[in-house]
């Protein structure tokens, strides 16, 4: 019984996690609210968060993997949630000829398409460093 409590368990850390990276995520936008985006069609902006939320189960899934006690998970969850955070900022920073979150505002899927990669390709790099 007890690997399937801890199934249960690291799923309940999972929704939890996830769900709040996207609030934070939600307080870096400040042109647009992703779900009312989400509602309105916006595919840029549902990339970008599907990439979120992938990159933050890619952190989670080595966290799980990685880590001895739940509370390891979250420890490196919350800490992978954080770069996921740090990258996106880093992400508006380096695109110098415009800006990501106007462009994902505008429903610019290139540049969505970009934004979920560079989470999805992030979060293997931070998740595979965790040791």
């Amino acid at each position: 019984m007890g690997p399937f409590l801890a199934t249960v368990g690291y799923f309940a850390i999972a929704i939890v996690v996830v769900l709040i990276g996207l609030v934070i995520f939600e307080f870096l936008t400040k042109q647009y609210k992703d779900w009312e985006e989400v509602e309105r069609g916006n595919q840029a902006v549902a990339m970008s968060i599907s990439g979120k939320i992938i990159g933050i189960c890619i952190v989670l899934s080595f966290a799980i993997y990685h880590s001895f006690t739940i509370w390891d998970t979250v420890i490196w969850g919350a800490f992978g949630v954080v770069l996921q955070m740090v990258a996106y900022i880093l992400f508006e920073l380096f695109t110098r000829k415009f800006s990501v979150e106007t462009k994902l505002k505008e429903n610019n899927t290139a540049v969505g398409i970009i934004s979920m990669g560079v989470s999805i390709g992030l979060a293997f790099v931070i998740g595979s460093s965790i040791t």
